[in-house]
């Protein structure tokens, strides 16, 4: 059976919300910022649904024993923000995923090429084969930087089909790259935008979400 990417835009009216204020050009960059914060919360939510490692075992209540199950906290999980922008998904994140290690990789998109250069990246050498991995990326516009973060951690050990990856808007183009290179994917977003522009920014999306994420 051949597999296919799976794109999940979750239909929480909380999530919706949080992506109208995002969207919002008049939105200040403090509550642009809390805006990202609970869309990373939500997305994250979604994501972890049946991707978070269990384990049962039992619990004794005031009144008997009875089955109980609980985050098998021996499975390593880990969260990659791809900066700057990533950054800004992190927080709310992690408030879900507090045993998960944060692994920072730093791409910069050459605004002429729409190329990506990679200037940091403290990802291990190896990660153990059964980690799960949590990729935080407001934006998958060409599809460059999330191709290279799927690159670097392919080449670490980790199965692409323990990853998950958190976006606000996504573009069809960054799609079927993804699809095309990863297909057992699985990726949750707040909502897929039509198309990009000359400059390789997502149409209508939010503009720059690192800029407005720092006020810079």
């Amino acid at each position: 059976m051949t597999q296919q990417l799976r794109v999940y835009v979750p239909p929480h009216p909380l999530i919706k919300h949080w992506l109208a204020v995002a969207r919002d050009a008049t939105t200040p960059s403090v509550l642009f910022r809390s805006a990202i914060t609970e869309l990373g919360r939500w997305l994250t939510y979604e994501a972890s649904r049946e991707w978070l490692p269990t384990k049962d075992g039992t619990v004794q209540t005031p009144l008997d024993t009875c089955a109980a199950t609980f985050i098998d906290a021996e499975v390593p999980m880990a969260v990659v923000p791809i900066l700057r922008a990533g950054l800004g998904l992190l927080e709310g994140a992690q408030t879900l995923l507090p045993l998960a290690s944060i692994y920072h990789l730093g791409l910069e998109r050459n605004e002429e090429t729409l190329q990506p250069s990679c200037y940091l990246n403290s990802m291990p050498e190896k990660f153990h084969p059964q980690t799960r991995v949590l990729i935080t990326d407001p934006m998958l516009a060409t599809g460059g930087s999330i191709m290279a973060a799927m690159s670097e951690l392919v080449q670490r050990g980790v199965e692409p089909s323990l990853v998950r990856i958190v976006c606000v808007v996504a573009s069809p183009p960054a799609l079927q790259k993804l699809s095309a290179a990863y297909p057992n994917l699985i990726i949750y977003a707040a909502t897929i935008d039509e198309t990009l522009n000359d400059r390789g920014f997502i149409v209508p999306g939010l503009g720059d979400a690192g800029d407005r994420i720092f006020g810079t």
